[in-house]
């Protein structure tokens, strides 16, 4: 109970004050008693859809985190958890409109306060692009970690073994990535599979850059220091894990669309949640609850494949959010469960195996 409290006090409050501020938006903008409950409650349905969509962020967060210099580490846990949380899940949507409908800031953001339907229907209209973009990128984080060459711990051995045995051969991640785009665009209007093929290897550029960045900061870095001490560079790790939680965000804004067109609803449901990940991905990093837990990290990175699988599908078909956040609990859930059966079985054992890039 000690550690709860030290990891997620924080969170606590600041989910007290996003409940604070909706209930006073409620009471003032309706007078009414039934209409400010009605808010509060689709606030708390927003959270936990975002912390049941996120819970595998956190964990690949903690993979990252786990191996950059503890400088670093702070300054995501407090530069990067601002713009998770204002930029994302605020900016971000202001940021689609004005681009969509070619207006100003300032006008999307009056759009969003005087005209929500309008400004939902601009957003929903930018699903196509978002879901080419993000869906790629997370189908590359997924696939990356289980071709790693070195790799040694399997969960679902049978399978994860043999896409392991097509470690070595370049780029097999972007080729997979690629085939399942193309897939994809082949069942869309003309129009649409434009921006989606366009949105896509956008996202697959915004990987490469990433990783591009962080592999020449680390060869300056090994130039200074001994080889291996730093396994995660500062800023490159620090980049793509902002690239990853908008990529994770884009999914948790799209679907508070069925819940609340109201701009102001959606940004303190989803605040909170992005809050309550920040807390988790501390509690994994601090805890070594992934050094603990053997199979923690295949469970997220097999949900971030689905994800990314699903966002590339929802270009052609909708399919609920909580389908994605059941799947993703289900798979994180089961290699939780198979990590403390290891555990009995082999009690005092530790992972031996290094992090993926």
């Amino acid at each position: 109970m000690e550690t709860l409290r030290k990891y997620y006090t924080f969170s606590l409050v600041f989910t007290a004050i996003c409940f604070g501020l909706a209930g006073w938006y409620g009471w003032s903008s309706t007078g009414s008693i039934s209409a400010t409950l009605g808010i509060l409650w689709i606030v708390l349905v927003l959270s936990i859809l975002e912390v049941s969509l996120s819970f595998d962020n956190a964990v690949v967060n903690a993979t990252v985190l786990r191996d950059m210099d503890p400088v670093w580490q702070q300054r995501f846990l407090t530069i990067g958890i601002l713009i998770a949380v204002f930029g994302m899940r605020i900016v971000f949507p202001i940021a689609i409109v004005a681009i969509a409908a070619e207006i100003g800031p300032m006008e999307a953001i009056n759009l969003s306060l005087n005209d929500p339907q309008e400004y939902e229907r601009l957003v929903s209209d930018a699903h196509i692009g978002i879901a080419g973009f993000g869906g790629a990128f997370l189908a590359m984080v997924g696939l990356t970690f289980f071709f790693e060459e070195d790799k040694e711990i399997h969960w679902i051995a049978v399978l994860e073994r043999t896409i392991n045995r097509f470690s070595n051969v370049p780029a097999v991640e972007i080729g997979l990535v690629l085939l399942l785009v193309y897939f994809v665009s082949t069942m869309l209007a003309p129009d649409d599979a434009i921006v989606f093929l366009t949105a896509a290897i956008l996202g697959l550029v915004t990987f490469i850059a990433v990783h591009a960045i962080a592999a020449i900061i680390e060869a300056r870095e090994a130039r200074k220091k001994a080889a291996g001490e730093i396994v995660k560079s500062g800023l490159g790790g620090f980049l793509y894990l902002e690239v990853l939680d908008a990529s994770f965000s884009f999914d948790g804004v799209i679907g508070a669309f069925a819940l609340s067109n109201n701009m102001i609803i959606i940004a303190l449901g989803l605040s909170v949640g992005a809050m309550f990940v920040r807390s988790m991905t501390i509690h994994l990093v601090r805890t070594g609850t992934l050094a603990q837990y053997r199979y923690l990290e295949h469970g997220a990175f097999w949900a971030i494949i689905v994800l990314g699988i699903i966002m590339l599908l929802s270009a052609r078909w909708h399919i609920p959010e909580t389908i994605t956040g059941l799947l993703g609990a289900v798979l994180i859930g089961l290699s939780f469960w198979w990590s403390v059966r290891h555990n009995r079985k082999h009690p005092g054992e530790e992972r031996t195996e290094l992090p993926a890039e």
